[in-house]
This record gives structure tokens, sequence and C-alpha cells, in this order.
């Protein structure tokens, strides 16, 4: 018995220390988002996001003029209780007090600094990269040396706001659609239901890149390329098998009696499905909310054939991949603009997470 019991605690602990190293290495890089996203570019150029923690670092004490010391580069030489060569001198001598010399440039115009080390942190955090990044306008950064240097804005508030107005329909659409098609396909009886179940299941294994061309030149004939609504009804013809299939599962386990009460009672399908089915199947259809708004607001593919690259049209991730081209060495920016197209899909995810694993395991157990 106490075997049993340390082996199921053992086991436990395994268990809940492999997610917590999961969830550690999932957190840490999103902690060095959102702290490097506030810090100014000179010091994301000299040091990592992880120096806002407490770290010792070598501050300079004094400067001493090697000429005026009478020192010779090319020879040993002492100072301050140490003695060393050049090349000693420019990797850094400890002095016995805990100090440290080291030289700083070459040995015609060189100095000698004494440092020491001290405990600090780097908490110079500014709101200029989120006001660079979400605002159009010019920007003016002030360099180190006093010069002024103005730069261009990246107007991601804009395509934010494009971003949510594709993501939102391209989910409310299909999840309307397909709990439609899913209480048709559990509750109803009609010709070819079992046919047509087995097309939409066989859909799911289709990738959507090969109906690319085919549903471009369509949109083309009909003077729908490069619209919003262009989108939308890409969007929902991907995710309709997925939704109609993850719908079904979990409202054909419904209770029967439920609905044979209500159809005596001389309830039409309409009224069960909006006064019943509707609310009963909120986990499934808050499940494929969070999986259809997480891939429609991260798209790419589709958002670039269907919306091209208007800059009127352009989503977060357009804006994205137009920051990183244009400013590949800015990380102050990407980490801004990064962060920024976070907020949002965090906010739905959690939000409805309650509603998740509900979702996910619909129609896996049944009796």
């Amino acid at each position: 018995m106490e075997s049993g019991k340390r082996q199921k605690l053992i086991s436990g602990l395994f268990v809940n220390g492999t997610l917590l190293l999961l969830v550690i290495l999932w957190t840490i890089p999103t902690l060095g988002i959102f702290v490097s996203s506030f810090r100014n570019r000179d010091d994301i150029a000299r040091s990592g996001w992880w120096n806002v923690l407490p770290h010792r670092e070598w501050q300079v004490l004094r400067e001493i003029d090697p000429v005026s010391a009478g020192l010779n580069p090319d020879g040993v030489m002492e100072i301050e209780g140490v003695s060393g060569t050049f090349d000693e001198l420019r990797t850094g001598i400890s002095t016995p007090d805990g100090e440290r010399v080291v030289w700083v440039g070459n040995k015609r115009i060189g100095r000698i600094q004494v440092q020491e080390q001290i405990w600090t942190v780097t908490w110079n955090f500014t709101l200029d990269n989120y006001k660079q990044v979400l605002g159009g306008q010019n920007f003016e950064f002030n360099r180190p040396d006093g010069t002024v240097e103005v730069v261009p804005g990246d107007n991601m508030s804009g395509a934010f706001l494009n971003s949510l107005a594709v993501s939102v329909p391209s989910t409310v659409i299909p999840i309307l659609i397909a709990a439609f098609a899913a209480y048709a396909f559990a509750w109803m009886n009609f010709p070819g239901r079992r046919t047509m179940f087995i097309m939409i299941v066989a859909l799911l294994v289709v990738p959507l890149q090969i109906a690319l061309v085919p549903i471009l030149r369509d949109y083309r004939a009909l003077n729908l390329n490069g619209t919003f609504l262009a989108i939308w009804l890409a969007h929902t013809g991907f995710g309709l098998a997925l939704a109609t299939y993850l719908l079904y599962n979990y409202i054909s386990t419904l209770p029967r009696d439920i609905l044979e009460s209500a159809f005596i009672d001389g309830a039409s399908h309409f009224t069960v499905f909006t006064k019943l089915i509707l609310p009963l199947s909120v986990p499934a259809l808050a499940s494929f909310a969070i999986f259809q708004f997480l891939w429609v607001w991260n798209d790419y593919l589709v958002a670039l054939i269907f919306l091209g690259g208007n800059p009127e049209f352009e989503l977060v991730t357009q804006r994205m991949a137009a920051i990183v081209g244009a400013r590949g060495q800015d990380w102050h920016l990407l980490t801004a603009g990064a962060f920024i197209s976070m907020i949002l899909p965090l906010a739905v995810f959690f939000g409805l997470q309650r509603y998740f694993v509900r979702g996910m395991l619909a129609g896996s157990v049944k009796g």
C-alpha cells in the first residue's frame, strides 16, 4: 500500500514538474518581449532584457591617462598595485581590493579605467516604442550625442482595427452557419444526410492552398478581390468543415428528452435551435471561436492573396512583416509590435478558456 502511494506521489511530482517546466519555457520568451517593448533602443543594443533584474555590473571609478602616468604599452606596466602587458590589461586585471584595471582603446590614444563591480538594475523604461509603432506620424528620437533623428511611424493602429474588422465577422459567420448545419445533421432527417456529412469530414484533410487560385479567379470575375467581403467569405469557407464537425460532435450528445419535450409542446426546429441548442452549446461554440479567431488573426497568406498590398486594408500580420523588412535591426519596435499583436488573442483565449476543455472533449464520451 505504501509503495503504491509513493509511486503515485512520484508520478504526480513528475507530471506537475514537467508541466511547470513547460509553462516556464513558454512564459520566459513572452516576458522578454514584454520587457523589451518598454526599453529604449540603446539599452536593447547594449544588453539583454534580463538586465532589468538585479545584477552585478562594472562601474568606472576613475580614468588614468597612460601618457601622463609614464606607462609604456609595449612593455610590462605597473599601475594600481598590479602589473601586466597591454593584452592583459585589455582583458582586465583584478586588484587585491576587488577592483579591476582595464585598458580601453588602442595603444596610441587609449586610456586606463579603474572599475568597481556593483549591484544595479536597468529600468530606463519608455512608451516611445509604442507611440512610434501605433502612430502614423513622424517620431523624433533624441540620440545620446544630443542630435535629433526623425523616423516615420508605422501606423499599426490602423492595421489593428483592420484585423479586428476581419477577425470578428470571420469568426461569427462560420460559427452561425456551422451551428445550423450541425443541428441539421444531428437531429433532422433528410435525403443525402450521411453522404453530405462524409463529404464535410473529407474536406478537413484538403489543404486550403489548392483552393486559393480558383477562388481568386472567381473573386476577380465578381469584382470582390481586395475587399473585406472577399476575406470574410474565404475564411468562412475554410473554417466551415472543422466548425461543423466539432459542433456536430457536441450537439449530437445533448439529451434527447429535452428536444422531444420541446417538440411535443409544439416547438419548431428553429425555436428548439435558438432556445435550447445554442445556449447548451456554448462550450463548443467558444472552443471553436478560440481556434477560428486565432487562426484568422494570425493569418498572413489568405490576407495577402485576397486583400493584396493595399495599405488601406493592411492587417497586423502584413504590418509586422513590413516592419521586419524595413526595420529588421530595430528590436525595440519589433517587440512592441509583437506584443500589440498578442494582446487581443490573449484576451480572447483567457476570456473563453473555461469553455475550452469542455468544447475540446465534445462528443468524446457518450452514454
